[in-house]
């Protein structure tokens, strides 16, 4: 698991690693050179550092993957910036679902991708216009003759590393408007270029309430248009016309679903649900990926103020609901990775990896933590960023968003 070369930029020695890509779970020293993993092992042999970090007291990750934020700032009215949901957060890979088009991608690439410490990438929105703002919910952002394939075929395959996936909404006011247009149109994006749908679940747009669906059946029509591969954002969502609605058992379709591959992300932002966590995960239903859906306020430019959740914030009420501390890094690490078809260079520390790692301090204490219903979780253990490594640097967060994990200073 080393290189024979014993000369390290920085190593961070005898932390408790926990690589689901590996299976490892344990104390280990991690050895960094040039930006890469160079060596995992339970002691280094005699070896020089430029930078060694006493890691005892922490737990060592690969750098965790947030695949659902919105960071197109300035040019979106709930556009974050990339580095404070970021490395500030503890994360060192984000995916923005849905803020950028083929007609806005080039400035997003130019002012957001390239200017950030954090390693960004998208998902394309498969119908945003050249001349709508994000953030108007009545703007026909969800009409199918918004949708250019040629253009976003064009886009993505231009921009391979950075374009991962596409953004599409099944939610009750687009389908009260378009039907299932835009889904069959983003389907055949998608299967063209093969990469995979990431599909906004529960009630988003204004409604047409004389052609309102059937809420029960929103999700389940929208799987038709979905492969293996593709995703359901929102997973344990409170909306009526999300994955559990108003049921109290998991319906047999999303088991069938499941079993065919299609992924579920929990998409924390302003609709999860403890309670509806608790039935779907009783029932044996685990998010695979877990994101923040971090993102400012729809109606004022540039105000945060509105986020009160993170994505490690998002881990420790999950981890508070049941779900185990590997289970929990796997959902961060190796799964989006697998998500972004970039497992063998990030979410993992095998070595040859790029070194990019998130170092925590697992907190023990009594707190509450409140979900979009104000209903609260008792928790035990909670993740907080101590440290995050970037292409082999080692930076301290300033956790500026992390509101519902730790008190900043004003």
């Amino acid at each position: 698991m080393e290189t024979n070369q014993n000369f390290y930029d920085l190593v961070l020695k005898n932390g408790w690693v926990i690589d689901p890509s590996q299976s490892l779970n344990g104390r280990f020293d991690v050895a960094v050179r040039d930006g890469k993993i160079v060596a995992v092992a339970e002691q280094l042999p005699l070896y020089e550092a430029k930078q060694i970090v006493a890691a005892n007291n922490y737990l060592i990750c690969p750098g965790f993957i947030d695949l659902h934020v919105h960071v197109y700032e300035w040019k979106t009215t709930f556009g974050l910036p990339a580095d404070d949901v970021g490395i500030n957060a503890g994360v060192t890979t984000i995916v923005d679902q849905g803020s950028s088009s083929p007609f806005t991608f080039s400035g997003f690439k130019s002012d957001i991708v390239e200017k950030s410490q954090t390693d960004v990438r998208s998902f394309l929105l498969v119908n945003h216009a050249a001349t709508q703002t994000i953030g108007n919910t009545e703007s026909g952002l969800e009409n199918p003759q918004k949708i250019d394939k040629e253009t976003l075929i064009k886009v993505a395959q231009a921009n391979p590393e950075i374009v991962r996936g596409f953004k599409v909404h099944a939610d009750s006011g687009s389908i009260s408007r378009w039907g299932m247009g835009v889904l069959k149109l983003a389907k055949e994006v998608s299967d063209r270029t093969n990469l995979p749908l990431y599909v906004h679940t529960g009630e988003l747009f204004p409604v047409v309430e004389s052609n309102r669906p059937n809420p029960e059946k929103v999700v389940e029509n929208a799987l038709s248009y979905m492969k293996a591969g593709d995703i359901l954002g929102h997973c344990y969502s409170c909306q009526p016309d999300g994955l559990m609605g108003t049921r109290t058992q998991v319906p047999e379709w999303l088991f069938a679903a499941i079993e065919r591959g299609i992924l579920l992300d929990l998409g924390h932002g302003l609709k999860f649900s403890f309670d509806i966590a608790r039935r779907m995960i009783a029932q044996g239903v685990f998010p695979d990926t877990v994101s923040s859906d971090a993102h400012g306020s729809f109606k004022q430019l540039h105000d945060d103020s509105t986020l009160n959740y993170s994505l490690c914030g998002g881990i420790s009420k999950l981890m508070a609901l049941g779900l185990n501390l590997e289970d929990a890094i796997a959902t961060v690490t190796i799964n989006p990775s697998r998500v972004l078809k970039a497992e063998a260079e990030i979410g993992t520390l095998k070595v040859g990896s790029i070194a990019d790692i998130t170092i925590l301090e697992l907190v023990e204490g009594d707190w509450l933590f409140f979900d979009a219903l104000e209903q609260p979780l008792e928790a035990k253990q909670k993740l907080i960023p101590v440290g995050v490594v970037r292409l082999g640097k080692l930076i301290q967060p300033n956790c500026r968003l992390l509101r519902d994990l730790v008190a900043i200073a004003p």
